[in-house]
């Protein structure tokens, strides 16, 4: 099985990340296990979780995030509404101009009968 090897930058986001979700818990003087079991996942994936392991699963991660009140953060995290570079090409990629196509003539509008 291939080794996840992420580049450094996001291996320090998420060794952050995991120590946020640490002090959190602590904030919350909520036990290791205790958490693990209200994220329905194993004491050994939270511990990997509070390292940063980019091993463990995305859901895993939420469900820590869900067990310790922080809702569902990634339910909005690209939100295409809010993608400033996406909705900045999908607008450079809008046609300049609308032609008629040949076969349709001014004022024909399928009128029947």
């Amino acid at each position: 099985m291939k080794k996840n090897n992420p580049s450094p930058s996001v291996r320090r986001a998420l060794i952050r990340f995991g120590e946020d979700i640490k002090t959190a818990r602590l904030k919350r003087r909520l036990p290791m296990a205790l958490l693990a079991a209200r994220a329905f996942i194993g004491l050994s994936t939270l511990e990997k979780i509070q390292k940063g392991d980019p091993g463990v699963s995305l859901g895993s991660y939420a469900a820590v995030l869900f067990a310790l009140g922080f809702g569902t953060p990634f339910e909005n995290l690209l939100y295409s509404g809010a993608d400033e570079v996406g909705l900045m090409l999908e607008k450079e990629r809008l046609p300049k101009r609308i032609h008629r196509k040949r076969n349709e003539k001014a004022g024909s509008h399928g009128n029947q009968g």
